[in-house]
């Protein structure tokens, strides 16, 4: 591989995750952008992840979205104090405690396949001659894989919050007809989209329109080794 190139990969790679980083810390300090039980969207922070692997190639893609699902994990423990997410998963002295195996689970799908997936971004690099057509739809693909996987593990491990969630105030007749329909497994994945919804749909929506303005910019292109 041509060393040029290589270094290029790398070095545009490592500001990317730098950007999406502290883009993430940045919306992780305003309160009104984060939920209470976990999860808040950010300013196009995963855009920086997207267009890495639009310009190098899914496969490069991966492995920098494994790096920063790794990154972000790091992130939670330093921002957070006693009641830093993860920590609380792993001790057992925490009103969050769910076990070494539901921690790990959790730690699997809500950080590595959450952010993992980030990677299939630009997976339609080669399949649409328009830059901001493969930018948006691959960073719309990429967060909606990640919504999806924040579903799973929602509804998996806490689909006991659903009663209490959708009988708050703010849902009035509509969530006690879900209450009233639906019940177990089901209710529990019907608050997992509902929950993860709040954040991810917003987060969907503003990367796509940011993908679009960043198209524009001529050094974001496909580069392949020559």
């Amino acid at each position: 591989m041509n060393r040029t190139f290589k270094t290029q990969r790398l070095t545009t790679s490592a500001v990317m995750i730098a950007l999406s980083a502290v883009l993430a810390i940045v919306c992780a300090l305003i309160p009104f952008l984060n939920l209470p039980f976990g999860g808040g969207f950010t300013i196009a922070s995963m855009l920086p992840i997207v267009i890495v692997s639009y310009m190098y190639g899914i496969k490069w893609g991966f492995f920098v979205s494994f790096t920063y699902s790794v990154l972000q994990i790091l992130m939670d423990l330093s921002l957070g104090t006693s009641s830093s997410v993860i920590m609380a998963l792993f001790m057992p002295s925490s009103d969050d405690y769910m076990g070494i195996v539901a921690a790990v689970s959790i730690l699997i799908i809500d950080y590595i396949i959450a952010y993992g997936v980030l990677g299939i971004g630009g997976i339609f690099r080669n399949r649409f001659k328009n830059k901001t057509a493969a930018l948006c739809l691959g960073s719309v693909l990429a967060l909606s894989l990640r919504y999806l996987a924040h579903i799973l593990s929602g509804s998996i491990f806490y689909g006991a919050w659903a009663e209490w969630f959708f009988s708050q105030e703010g849902f009035y007749s509509i969530g006690s007809w879900i209450l009233d329909k639906f019940s177990g497994g089901i209710l529990a994945l019907i608050y997992s989209i509902f929950y993860n919804g709040l954040y991810m749909l917003p987060e969907i929506i503003i990367t796509a329109v940011a993908a679009v303005i960043v198209s524009r910019i001529p050094s974001i292109k496909k580069t392949e080794l020559e």
